[in-house]
């Protein structure tokens, strides 16, 4: 994967975090909102996970924001 790509990535799974966080999820509740596993919620936050469209549907589903809200 390209350097700018690795960054989108890392950037997406940051915004991940700082959204759940305003929210005062810890990442295992906010992991069983969205029916993932702790450790994957954990690696798309790090950016080591690259999301599907369906995956950040669910994400912002369970933050109750819109997903041009997210971005």
């Amino acid at each position: 994967m390209s350097l700018k790509k690795d960054h989108i990535i890392f950037l997406v799974g940051k915004r991940i975090k700082e959204l759940r966080e305003k929210k005062c999820l810890d990442q295992q509740d906010f992991a069983s909102m969205c029916n993932f596993e702790k450790s994957n919620l954990s690696r798309l936050e790090s950016g080591r996970a690259n999301p599907t469209l369906k995956t950040l549907c669910t994400v912002t589903e369970n933050l109750n924001i819109s997903l041009s809200d997210f971005f």
